[in-house]
């Protein structure tokens, strides 16, 4: 069943707290007696750094010791589009969204060579792109509506059209996972996108906008100092006290609601995901928001260069992956720590035991 029988009859509020209910936490003891497991493996103890660590919240996640190896990964990317791009915020024009979707399911968008090079299936879905895109090759079209509202004037989405955003997300999780997938990666695509994800990061974090707002595409000092005008606008309007949907609902993104839902899915089905950047710790952040188990669950990928990267990051206490300068979103750099955690847990399974190996422990 990909979501609770009863949500259809529910209050889109509702909606949510029912997926938020529905994830399973990491078993903690097991992560435990996984670092144990770490220490009888032929290496000097904590010599594999981060990947020991992986490993340990794989086995927290899949509650054994040593955790399943995934076989099957899938980098998912979830498009849609933004009305504040009205204010000026970015250089590029919306239809570049369509664009790109059409780029990726290609083969030739950036994270498309990445989730080839990580041996991982790559799927589109169209959850708010405005202009039209043609029927492609693993593209979905989930589409809730042509782009958000203009967040610096009005809410970006009722709070109906959020939570069908992440119903889709989470279907799409779970249904992934029932299909044999053992690790899950997502991306988005978006103009306007960091914008919103600023937003949402200012409001989780308490942090200004100032502080957690970047150049996304490539802006320069005015359009930069023109952007936080917007969110700081937008964050005012909003007023203080709202819970994190209703956070989520005023100045989010349609792709990031259907991230929202892809990491409760995955928290839903005890599978672990990789968070890429910005936009994607953003929703990890509501996520957690809503339902703190689905921490757990989450890897993150990268590290932004994007200040509301680190901001998010220090918030959901998630150490990354990687640190390569990266700012280009889509799940590149999910896509690209993809091999590492697969690493991981393959040195928990095939890498022998001092006692396998008769070497005496030095301790």
């Amino acid at each position: 069943m990909p979501v609770p029988s009863d949500l259809p009859h529910l209050s889109p509020k509702e909606q949510v707290t029912a997926l938020a209910d529905s994830v399973r936490p990491a078993d903690e003891a097991i992560g435990s007696a996984a670092a144990d497991f770490q220490l009888r493996l032929t290496k000097p103890r904590g010599s594999l750094g981060m990947l020991e660590r992986i490993g340990c919240r794989l086995s927290a996640i899949a509650r054994q010791v040593p955790p399943p190896i995934p076989e099957r990964s899938a980098v998912v990317v979830f498009a849609a589009d933004h009305g504040v791009v009205a204010e000026g915020v970015t250089p590029w024009p919306q239809v570049v969204t369509a664009q790109m979707v059409a780029t990726a399911c290609s083969g030739a968008a950036a994270i498309s060579v990445l989730a080839r090079q990580a041996g991982a299936t790559l799927s589109v879905v169209d959850v708010g792109v405005a202009h039209p895109v043609p029927s492609l090759p693993g593209l979905s079209d989930r589409r809730v509506r042509a782009g958000t509202r203009n967040l610096r004037l009005e809410p970006a989405m009722t709070g109906a059209e959020a939570a069908a955003a992440i119903v889709i997300g989470y279907e799409t999780a779970v249904g992934l996972v029932a299909a044999g997938v053992g690790l899950l990666a997502g991306g988005e695509m978006g103009i306007g996108n960091t914008t919103a994800a600023a937003a949402l990061i200012a409001g989780l974090t308490g942090r200004s906008p100032a502080e957690v707002t970047g150049r996304g595409t490539g802006i320069d000092d005015a359009m930069l100092a023109h952007k936080i005008t917007v969110i700081d606008d937008a964050l005012a309007r909003a007023g203080s006290g709202l819970d994190p949907f209703e956070l989520l609902v005023v100045v989010g993104g349609l792709e990031i609601a259907a991230l929202v839902g892809f990491y409760l899915g995955a928290g839903a089905r005890s599978t672990p995901v990789i968070v890429d950047g910005v936009i994607a710790l953003a929703a990890a952040g509501i996520a957690t928001a809503l339902a703190p188990a689905v921490r757990g669950t989450l890897i993150a990928g990268h590290r932004s260069t994007e200040p509301g990267a680190s901001a998010a990051l220090a918030w959901l206490e998630l150490e990354p992956v990687l640190d390569l300068d990266l700012r280009l979103g889509e799940g590149s750099g999910a896509a690209l720590a993809l091999p590492l955690v697969r690493a991981a847990a393959a040195i928990m399974n095939e890498m022998a035991t001092f006692d396998d190996a008769g070497i005496d422990d030095a301790g």
